[in-house]
């Protein structure tokens, strides 16, 4: 399998062309990455910065690097939500389960959207990585799973639009 960069520059380049069929006009960064966000996409009055993250194991692994044995899992969400502004959004590219003739799924999301999920994760104690479709075996937890209604549509960026 393809490495991590290979990863990020395919889910940029897939959420690069999404956001440009559907009429968007797509700014790439040059250079080092800024911290928060890894595209500027615009439409009329409408201008978005993209947080890009690509997987290809199921998860996106988001708030690992605030968890320490003095913050709980739902600290640690809270100190990565704070890093984020409101003009700020995600798209979740996951390649696990796709064939390379195939689309991979993209999930679009503002950062209190992934932060809520997030902490109901595991029966509500929370997790460090957002996971795509999680069954859990060993545990009593519940599943954990985006919801649909996250998948890349022009009726989901209309929606994250207006929060």
């Amino acid at each position: 399998m393809i490495n991590s960069w290979h990863v990020s520059v395919a889910a940029e380049s897939v959420t690069a062309y999404l956001f440009a069929r559907i009429g968007y006009d797509v700014s790439v960064q040059y250079g080092a990455n800024q911290p928060e966000y890894d595209l500027m996409v615009s439409k009329g009055d409408n201008i978005m910065k993209v947080s890009v993250k690509g997987s290809r194991d199921g998860g996106w692994g988001l708030t690992q690097g605030f968890k320490n044995q003095n913050v709980s899992y739902h600290g640690a969400i809270d100190l990565w939500l704070q890093k984020h502004s409101k003009k700020t959004i995600f798209s979740l590219v996951q390649l696990k389960g796709t064939q390379i003739n195939e689309m991979p799924r993209v999930y679009i999301a503002t950062p209190i959207e992934v932060a809520e999920l997030m902490k109901k994760a595991r029966n509500g104690i929370g997790d460090t990585v957002l996971r795509e479709n999680k069954t859990w075996v060993k545990a009593h937890y519940n599943d954990d799973q985006i919801p649909s209604d996250w998948l890349f549509s022009e009726q989901r960026i209309d929606e994250v639009l207006k929060k």
